[in-house]
């Protein structure tokens, strides 16, 4: 049966409020609390205080949080640490990274296939970054510690991010951590917690009523002879943090239970259905391929042609879509742009130019109305919809040119294509589009096809200006 955890996010933009500790020993304090929950960990930021907490002596790991990112299982790279808490040992590779994740749902999709089970708790770096902001949307608990005025300042923008992306803010949740119980206020907010709490309020923000509070105690368990970070857990009872993390871990434990569906159970059955969608879509879009090139007017699939397609067309609307014969394509264009048959050196500028947008490169055949005359105008956009060619033809010429008697002429191309569409209306544009040789289906699924897409609202939106 799939596993699909319950994730919960530790986010600060604030630096120094306690966001590893609670992370870390929220992981030990969920698992001493009930002993069949699978809980894990992980890290986002670079100081590596969950593997010297987790890691078992002598235990030699290989896999990182890096792997995960790269799309490696997540189930596959936990590592059983101490405590009986799982962990996916830190990665100094993650700055490098960042450039590379794709949107701030990546990691949401990952954590439902990740096939773990039971609680992942995440902590980030004090920073919105994409890493961070990764965790925020994958989560269904997201916990803020707030120790001062500025820590609760920068909750503006967790709260803004999530707003701008439509999410529920139910999930976040204030937490007052390293709050100083000697420090006292006259009037209605007697102390450091209350005065927290009533400005998280104030601005709207859910603030629990447990807190973290500061402790000589808890201060030295990450600062020892031993060179070890030791948990509250095992090494501080009897202070007041020990009872805190024991009420938090409570209510964590009493939010998955009252959670029917955990955001990454949410995320798979979307993916499955996204997947569907997408299949859907590609085998629509493959069912209406005509079957032969319109130049030469041979299969595709032709066993006597040793090169794939090379060239995928399509007019605007989407009701005609097809392949090209890599020769007949490109043959089309050379005797077009070379109509007398002269023979040029290869080392011609134009010649070159002209060579290399046929791999490269957009055409559009556009048929247009000239005064009285009906004429085709040709243009080619380079891969970034730099114009590098427009040229004007005279389509009612065609029938009785030379260029009828090859079987790849524009006239013929049209007809088979457009076909009574030809007169000049907005919309009777063929665009074509080079594919790779050896997938030239590629662009006819999802992510190709968004592209291929855009690069047809372009053309659109300049024929209407």
């Amino acid at each position: 049966m799939q596993n699909y955890p319950f994730v919960i996010t530790i986010c600060s933009e604030k630096g120094g409020v306690g966001k590893t500790t609670l992370a870390t020993n929220l992981a030990i304090f969920l698992k001493a609390l009930n002993e069949e929950l699978h809980v894990s960990v992980f890290s986002f930021d670079n100081h590596f205080t969950v593997d010297r907490m987790f890691a078992l002596p002598g235990h030699q790991t290989t896999n990182t949080v890096a792997d995960l990112l790269r799309g490696v299982t997540g189930g596959d790279l936990l590592y059983t640490g101490q405590y009986g808490v799982s962990y996916i040992p830190s990665s100094n590779e993650l700055s490098e990274m960042r450039g590379s994740i794709q949107g701030p749902m990546a990691l949401a999709k990952m954590m439902a296939s990740s096939g773990i089970p039971g609680v992942v708790i995440i902590d980030t770096r004090p920073e919105l970054d994409i890493l961070t902001q990764n965790a925020l949307y994958a989560a269904d608990q997201v916990f803020i510690p707030v120790k001062d005025m500025a820590s609760l300042e920068n909750c503006k923008n967790i709260f803004a991010l999530f707003d701008s992306r439509g999410l529920d803010k139910k999930s976040l949740s204030l937490i007052p951590c390293l709050v100083d119980s000697r420090i006292k206020f006259d009037g209605m907010f007697r102390d450091q917690r209350t005065l927290l709490k009533a400005y998280a309020i104030n601005r709207g923000y859910r603030c629990l009523d447990t807190y973290i509070s500061k402790s000589p105690k808890v201060d030295s368990l990450n600062t020892n002879p031993d060179g070890k970070i030791y948990p509250v857990l095992t090494h501080a009872r009897g202070t007041d943090v020990y009872g805190q993390f024991t009420m938090i871990a409570k209510q964590v434990l009493s939010t998955i239970a009252q959670t029917p569906e955990p955001r990454a159970l949410q995320f798979s059955r979307w993916m499955k259905s996204e997947e569907e969608r997408r299949n859907a879509a590609y085998m629509s879009r493959r069912a209406t391929i005509r079957l032969n090139c319109p130049v030469c007017n041979r299969a595709l699939v032709d066993s006597g042609r040793s090169t794939p397609p090379s060239h995928f067309f399509e007019n605007l609307d989407g009701s005609i879509r097809g392949f090209f014969h890599k020769e007949c394509f490109s043959g089309l264009i050379m005797a077009l742009f070379n109509p007398n048959g002269n023979v040029t050196s290869a080392k011609d500028p134009f010649q070159q130019l002209l060579a290399k947008a046929i791999v490269s490169s957009t055409f559009i055949f556009r048929p247009v109305t000239v005064g009285s005359s009906s004429q085709v105008e040709v243009i080619v956009n380079d891969k970034d919809g730099r114009q590098l060619i427009r040229q004007l033809f005279a389509s009612g010429d065609y029938a009785d040119s030379f260029m009828n008697m090859r079987e790849g002429s524009l006239f013929r191309l049209l007809e088979d294509t457009l076909g009574q569409q030809t007169s000049a209306q907005y919309g009777t544009v063929l665009v074509v589009q080079p594919v790779a040789d050896q997938d030239h289906e590629a662009i006819l699924k999802e992510d190709d096809y968004r592209k291929f897409r855009k690069i047809k609202q372009q053309i659109a939106a300049e024929i209407r200006v």
